[in-house]
């Protein structure tokens, strides 16, 4: 884990949680332990319309955080339809310190993102029912409002988590829109850093 990214994690740790967003993030946290007391695998997918934002990031961020609480799950992201990973969002994630290399140069480009020295998510937008997501024994994270109103059952999820947050493409081609990536995935970040930092009190 490089320099930078281990600055992002100390500062993001440092943010306050908004009280309102507790209930949700403590049945993500519950949902987590309960699978880890049963020594069944954790795997959550992170379900946004695009999958192109806010599920991109929180994949990462999952992974990134239970690494650095030496917590054990797969993270996953899908969408209603596919898209591809903003690059608006790519390029917040490598501020943040994410090693990133881009695949291709299609529509819908994959890239590898590096979440510590050993791992890498192979990340692009997909449908949450893509075949290199779980179809099973899964917790279903809804990160917007529109995913989570328009698809009432996700085939297969055991839980379904609505830890929306708001989308930063409002701010795109503005003078805000790299503070407004960052900020939310600084908030992303913080919130799911807050989970693993518990589940390894616990």
């Amino acid at each position: 884990m490089n320099n930078t990214l281990r600055n992002t994690i100390q500062a993001a740790s440092a943010l306050p949680i908004e009280e309102s967003r507790l209930p949700v993030l403590n049945q993500l946290t519950d949902y987590i332990k309960r699978k880890i007391d049963s020594k069944e695998p954790v795997r959550l997918n992170f379900i946004c319309t695009h999958n192109s934002r806010r599920s991109q990031m929180s994949q990462i961020w999952a992974q990134a955080a239970a690494q650095f609480y030496h917590i054990p799950i797969n993270s996953y992201s899908g969408g209603v339809e596919v898209t591809a990973f903003n690059e608006r969002a790519v390029a917040s994630c490598q501020r943040m310190g994410f090693e990133i290399n881009k695949e291709g140069d299609s529509a819908n480009p994959h890239y590898t993102v590096q979440t510590d020295k050993d791992t890498e998510l192979l990340c692009f937008s997909k449908t949450f029912d893509d075949p290199s997501n779980p179809s099973t024994g899964f917790a279903a994270i809804m990160t917007c409002s529109d995913a989570d109103e328009n698809c009432p059952f996700i085939p297969g999820a055991e839980a379904r988590i609505p830890l929306r947050c708001e989308d930063p493409k409002a701010f795109d081609n503005t003078d805000l829109e790299q503070e407004k990536y960052d900020e939310r995935n600084l908030q992303i970040a913080s919130e799911l850093l807050f989970v693993f930092r518990r589940l390894s009190e616990t």
